[in-house]
């Protein structure tokens, strides 16, 4: 919606204020979906579950684009928002459980890469659409976003098995055997492997998983009193990380500059519509591009030295940022070309950094670091507690600029990013090479040791 927003206002007549409950409230709706993505995987499978969220995707964007009124555009963004929800649960639990601890960071990447690229498609959607008539070219930029779920949905319904940890928590062994044996292309290995996840399913007391027959997974209730009632020391640890994470991800102020370039950029002294959407491409293109580091880098560096470059390199550029938008004057009155060309460059190196730790990292570690028991309902509450922020900053941004200044909303973004690496620092063991049977023991009294922190 970033560049479809200025012509989605002139075809309907929608105000500022409209647009930002608009966006904020994509969000909010996504806040619901990853609640509801936590139990649908749990019940339904994670294969079911991503086959439903291809389908709300695609529903949403086919509403949205053919909306006549602010209130269908809500009836769509309803839809696309509760989908986004479901997705950002289901794709890293589906990864971090389908792949071996070797490549799981390279693995888990790669729903990030394939959602900045979606992004970037859309900038450029964006830009080569503009021409068209203002009452056709923003369906199309919006409409066009239902072609990929159709993939989706065949590549889900068609070639991608149940993950095998679903399948033990839920008594099916011998498919859970034939998954790994498939994946492992080594059945010994399949045995072994097929041995740790049953031990680790067995590990908590009230949770009894026979090889001999189904038996019924726990009530959703007992997974949320477990998480958030009587969570034991190490799921607490577990949690703060995983909520830390989600929330600082957001609180830097990525889904302004995501959602808000334009106007940003209209605020550095850029008063050309075509020059406004072309650096808008430019920070696509960084994205993406900057987004494949952590594909080859996560499972030879370590999740914990790119969450500390990345939060740096975010307060750093944010700073730059707010102190070229301080500088530059009204766009109705010209600009510095430096300062413009400072706001560019400074908004491209944050999303470049924000993509190398923060981006792709955070849905890694988390869904690595959770139990087997609660991965998929711990893993909707920090999609939720992301969900919440970014609609806090959807909702918030033109109110905030106007209220405090552009310059003055970033270096608030530029604080948040600090106070990001400091929490990375103090609070995140590293995690790379280490089984998920291992992490709950990682998170224990122990890992307070410095020694755990960097191994």
């Amino acid at each position: 919606m970033s560049g479809a927003q200025k012509f989605v206002q002139e075809d309907l007549g929608i105000s500022d204020a409209q647009i930002e409950v608009l966006i904020g409230a994509t969000s909010i709706y996504s806040l619901v979906g990853s609640l509801a993505a936590g139990w649908a995987c749990d019940r339904a499978g994670r294969r079911r579950t991503m086959a439903l969220s291809a389908a709300m995707f695609f529903a949403g964007s086919a509403i949205t684009g053919a909306a006549s009124g602010y209130a269908a555009l809500m009836a769509g963004q309803l839809v696309a928002g509760v989908a986004c929800g479901f997705g950002l649960v289901v794709a890293p639990v589906y990864i971090a459980e389908m792949a071996p601890a070797a490549s799981r960071g390279f693995l888990s990447s790669i729903p990030e890469i394939a959602g900045n690229s979606g992004i970037l498609l859309s900038y450029i959607a964006d830009f080569a659409l503009a021409g068209l008539p203002k009452s056709l070219n923003w369906r199309l930029m919006v409409g066009v976003g239902a072609v990929p779920p159709l993939f989706l949905a065949a590549a889900t319904l068609l070639a991608m098995p149940e993950t095998p940890r679903w399948l033990v928590l839920n008594g099916h062994h011998d498919e859970a055997r034939r998954v790994l044996t498939r994946t492992t292309g080594d059945a010994a290995l399949a045995d072994r492997r097929l041995q740790e996840i049953v031990s680790s399913a067995q590990e908590s007391p009230k949770q009894a998983v026979s090889s001999d027959e189904k038996k019924e997974a726990r009530p959703s209730t007992s997974v949320w009193r477990d998480l958030l009632v009587r969570p034991t020391p190490s799921v607490r640890r577990v949690l703060l990380a995983v909520l830390g994470l989600q929330f600082f991800q957001q609180a830097s102020g990525v889904a302004a500059l995501v959602l808000y370039a334009p106007r940003v950029f209209n605020r550095a002294g850029i008063t050309s519509q075509h020059a406004v959407l072309g650096a808008t491409i430019l920070l696509g293109v960084v994205k993406t591009v900057s987004i494949v580091i952590p594909l080859f880098l996560a499972d030879r560096l370590g999740r914990r030295p790119m969450l500390l470059t990345s939060a740096g390199g975010m307060a750093a550029s944010l700073l730059v940022l707010g102190f070229s938008l301080r500088a530059a004057p009204a766009a109705d009155a010209g600009g510095a070309w430096w300062a413009a060309a400072t706001s560019v460059a400074a908004a491209a190196v944050f999303m470049a950094t924000f993509s190398l730790g923060f981006g792709p990292v955070i849905w890694m570690y988390g869904s690595e670091i959770l139990p087997l028991r609660l991965r998929a309902q711990g893993t909707g509450i920090g999609t939720a507690v992301n969900r919440v922020m970014s609609a806090v900053v959807g909702m918030t941004f033109i109110s905030m600029y106007e209220a405090v200044g552009m310059a003055g909303s970033f270096y608030i973004f530029a604080g948040c990013a600090a106070a990001a690496w400091v929490f990375v620092y103090a609070c995140l063991p590293e995690t790379k090479g280490r089984s998920l049977e291992e992490m709950e023991a990682l998170f224990d009294g122990s890992a307070d040791s410095p020694s755990l922190m960097t191994q």
